[in-house]
């Protein structure tokens, strides 16, 4: 019975927070998708990354991050500049219009979590985080 698989519960646990998730960000009125969230909080932190390199950030490949970073960029949540060392290469920054959604985000993703932890203590959290970096790493290829 697939409900008594680990993996399953795991997959079913997290497309259930994404729907719940969105579905807040959507009743607040702020036009973007967890993934273009993910995406302009991870250029936001690291500046100097590859799209192959936001795109192991977020689990997602590199024409699903190319898309979104064209659409982040159309809608000005995102510039492009490029590099004076390596005119083939451009740098991705957050606009000011990309922090303001950031910023709208924030308290709404931190309610999120708190919602999605309730009942959980902090041994819980930190037990469970465990456990998920070493399933992670038990399949993670070791070079």
């Amino acid at each position: 019975m697939l409900s008594n698989v680990l993996f399953y519960s795991l997959d079913k646990a997290i497309k259930q927070y994404r729907r719940f998730a969105q579905a807040n960000i959507d009743r607040a009125g702020i036009a973007i998708t967890i993934d273009q969230w993910l995406v302009l909080r991870v250029i936001l932190e690291n500046d100097d990354l590859t799209q192959t390199e936001i795109g192991d950030r977020v689990f997602k490949d590199q024409a699903s991050v190319a898309r979104i970073i064209r659409l982040l960029t159309q809608r000005e949540l995102l510039a492009a500049e490029a590099l004076a060392y390596d005119g083939r290469r451009t740098q991705l920054r957050v606009t000011e219009e990309g922090q303001r959604i950031l910023d709208a985000v924030q308290p709404i993703v931190l309610n999120n979590r708190g919602i999605a932890l309730q009942g959980l203590s902090d041994a819980d959290t930190a037990v469970l985080q465990t456990l998920l970096e070493r399933i992670y790493r038990n399949c993670t290829p070791t070079s």
